[in-house]
């Protein structure tokens, strides 16, 4: 229900928006900085650009990702691994993108690094066991035996042949291959796994985060880095990560002294099924588009203004729709004695993804 309430509710926490957003600005300055180079934040923003197919910013940003000291070899590279995440036809129109600004930078008289080529493998290199032990390494033991000929392809060519290739780094590889599939529909589990493996590959977790970071800056995905909301964005919810698919991020605003907590989540992140027991819990939506699903009843989309007050022992549970970011407000109000939170099981994804 969207009611007077909420534009009531938000000009009389306005005090307490800003304390609590100056401290969380600060605090995503200590916590959540960006820590990627300006190269790896370029090598980014071209491997989102070449998955959206955006062909006319992507020679913006190739552009400047060699006046900021890319070299051939690398962009090269990062487009050509693409292929198998984001097909040939976005690949081969991005490698001719590279092609059109390297011939605009020659007729400028512009300076361009060529780089080093890969190295040639060794004769006796076996691709499948190569391959294979990187795959482990990233993601755990994987044998698709549904489909073994695509096992194969992914084992020896992309993990084994590919990723052999000396002219980008496996960190470097993850980052681009989290990167351009930051910027697909429909990949959400290959991201949060390519997510896991950019860390086993060597990336830290805020280099990592930092990659979300870039490309929200950059307007590429949906967001709140770039300044899309108002309302602080917290940090890591740590303490309840074990009860939430995806990665959510808390900003208490003034809670010691009653005021509400703002719950941050990232696109198709959503909490357990739970239940409140001797206290009712209210969600106010104030940025993005989400979700309220109580059991029995049918899925409340929730968008800024929509408010939810959630009787006391229903079973329910709330999160960000698959192509959104999500905030909520959150505090309890009739709360009795002993009251508690159950955390039940999680929303799987055969039930989440029947939500538009």
């Amino acid at each position: 229900m969207k009611t007077a309430f909420f534009k009531t509710f938000v000009k009389s926490m306005g005090a307490a928006v800003t304390i609590s957003a100056a401290f969380a600005t600060t605090t995503n300055a200590q916590i959540m900085k960006n820590v990627l180079t300006v190269q790896q934040q370029d090598m980014a923003i071209i491997a989102c650009l070449e998955a959206k197919g955006d062909l006319a910013k992507l020679s913006k940003a190739i552009d400047k990702g060699l006046d900021d000291g890319l070299t051939v070899s690398q962009v090269k590279e990062a487009l050509s691994q693409l292929y198998a995440y984001t097909g040939f036809p976005r690949s081969l129109n991005a490698l001719g993108t590279l092609q059109k600004v390297l011939d605009e930078r020659k007729a400028a008289g512009k300076k361009t690094a060529e780089g080093k080529d890969a190295s040639p493998l060794p004769k006796n290199y076996n691709s499948l066991k190569a391959g294979t032990e990187v795959q482990t390494k990233l993601f755990g033991k994987v044998n698709n035996t549904f489909a073994p000929a695509t096992d194969y392809y992914l084992k020896a060519h992309l993990f084994g042949d590919i990723f052999a290739r000396d002219n980008l780094t496996m960190p470097e590889r993850e980052l681009v291959t989290v990167a351009a599939l930051s910027g697909m529909d429909g990949v959400h589990p290959q991201l949060a796994a390519h997510k896991a493996g950019a860390k086993k590959a060597g990336l830290t977790d805020q280099q990592v985060e930092s990659i979300t970071m870039t490309l929200q800056d950059a307007k590429l995905i949906p967001g709140m880095y770039g300044g899309d909301s108002p309302w602080p964005r917290g940090v890591p919810n740590v303490n309840y990560a074990k009860y939430f698919i995806g990665n959510s991020y808390v900003a208490p605003m003034s809670a010691e002294n009653g005021g509400p907590t703002n719950v941050t989540f990232e696109p198709g992140c959503r909490n357990n099924w739970h239940v409140h027991h001797n206290q009712v819990q209210v969600l106010i939506a104030v940025s993005g588009r989400g979700w309220y699903v109580e059991e029995g009843k049918e899925p409340l989309e929730m968008t800024p203004g929509t408010v939810v007050a959630i009787p006391e022992g229903k079973k329910h549970w709330h999160g960000a729709a698959k192509d959104s970011w999500f905030q909520h407000l959150t505090y309890h109000t009739h709360v009795g004695e002993n009251a508690s939170n159950e955390w039940l099981e999680p929303v799987v994804d055969e039930v989440y993804n029947k939500l538009p």
